[in-house]
């Protein structure tokens, strides 16, 4: 395999061309949002310019042309995740709504007063909230896996608190505070030993090494398109189709329904029945060319290039006195937080913007993670196949330039 020019990668993104205050911009946020390649862009301009139509009920050929396109996305995703059925594959706005989605539908019709949903202490607001209001309406108990103080799963712990009772375990694939990278399949088959149902969040996972949900096993997963390089507002849940079929509709209205009448309705079959209304179609045709793009490039030479940056970037910032990298997991994804002993997260950023470096400053939605590190928050610097060791040579002059003028 020819091996990927990633200095020619950075053409693909448009954005990058754009000078801020007269300089390169220097980004490090995608973790929080991937920028957008050409193909994408181009992707959802033809749409909206040459293909607008509705999908799934039209009777032209704009229509047709607009479904075919659609469901071809739908192929892509399964393909790219390695599900078995199409039918396991449901468009949502994003990761939070599809974590919603089976909150609400599933976590209704199956958790009683009493039962206990599993979570770990490094959960993205978005798996720990759904969960609390749906404990509130069912009675369910919310129990919680603790971290080591690398920002690994404790697994003693994880043992005690993983029992019969457990009938849900949701736990994120990656951290997107800590970078750290969960043993999903092994989880999943503890979870499994005691019969519970296991979700994965995949959000910050998905950009940077190739996943098979066959081989996990999971019962459900997540992710969002706008991680994946994809648009905004489209969003992915896998489910197990034998689920997903005993589970009633999260929404109702048009495109999900079989027959209404006014003394009652009949829903279609998954993926249908959880696709009520008009969906964001533009967003999710423009997916399949996100997830050509990641494949084309080969997960081997993207996991190759990404962890070199994010090497270099914590040797570099280890040397600065006063600065505490937050977590060092074995496995990790190309992020990394960090805090300046006697300064503000806020204004470590600030003076980063004005140095044209973009990273996420605050509690990136992991407050009760922070909390039990003594934090209220971190700068995070999150790389991705578009930056390069210039990028990261900016970030430490930044970063040694706030310390200066904070400290």
């Amino acid at each position: 395999m020819t091996e990927v020019d990633f200095q020619k990668v950075r053409s693909d993104f448009p954005l990058l061309s754009k000078k801020v205050r007269g300089r390169n911009l220097v980004y490090l946020d995608s973790a929080a949002t991937a920028l957008k390649p050409w193909p994408v862009i181009e992707r959802i301009s033809l749409f909206n310019t040459y293909e607008t139509a509705n999908v799934h009920r039209g009777a032209h050929y704009l229509a047709d042309q607009a479904t075919v396109a659609f469901e071809d996305t739908r192929e892509a995703v399964r393909d790219f995740i390695q599900a078995e059925s199409k039918q396991e594959i449901v468009f949502t706005k994003g990761a939070t709504d599809s974590l919603n989605l089976i909150a609400y539908s599933w976590g209704l019709t199956n958790l009683r007063s009493g039962d206990e949903i599993l979570l770990t202490q490094m959960e993205h607001h978005a798996n720990i909230v759904p969960w609390q209001l749906i404990a509130q309406k069912t009675g369910a108990v919310i129990q919680v896996v603790q971290l080591t103080e690398r920002g690994e799963l404790d697994h003693q712990d994880l043992e005690k608190k993983l029992t019969p009772r457990t009938k849900l375990f949701s736990f994120t694939a990656c951290s997107n505070t800590l970078g750290t990278i969960n043993p999903v399949k092994e989880l999943t088959r503890r979870a499994h030993a005691v019969g519970a149902i296991v979700v994965v969040d995949a959000a910050q996972y998905v950009a940077n090494q190739p996943l098979s949900v066959v081989d996990w096993n999971v019962d459900f997963l997540v992710f969002s398109g706008h991680k994946l390089f994809g648009p905004y507002g489209v969003g992915i849940l896998y489910g197990r189709l034998s689920e997903l079929e005993k589970m009633p509709p999260f929404e109702g209205g048009g495109s999900m329904i079989s027959e209404v009448s006014f003394t009652g309705t009949t829903f279609l079959a998954p993926p249908f029945r959880f696709e009520a209304g008009t969906p964001n179609i533009e967003a999710v045709i423009a997916l399949k060319p996100a997830l050509e793009y990641v494949k084309k490039l080969g997960w081997v030479g993207i996991a190759k290039h990404e962890h070199a940056l994010v090497q270099a970037a914590r040797e570099g910032l280890e040397k600065i006195p006063g600065l505490r990298i937050v977590g060092s997991p074995s496995s990790f994804a190309p992020l990394l937080s960090f805090a300046i002993e006697g300064t503000h997260h806020a204004d470590v950023g600030q003076i980063l913007d004005q140095e044209n470096v973009a990273v996420r400053v605050g509690h990136h939605c992991t407050q009760p993670l922070l909390k039990s590190l003594g934090l209220t928050g971190t700068v995070r610097a999150s790389f991705s196949i578009y930056n390069n060791a210039s990028d990261v040579e900016q970030l430490l002059k930044a970063v040694a330039k706030a310390k200066e003028m904070l400290t």
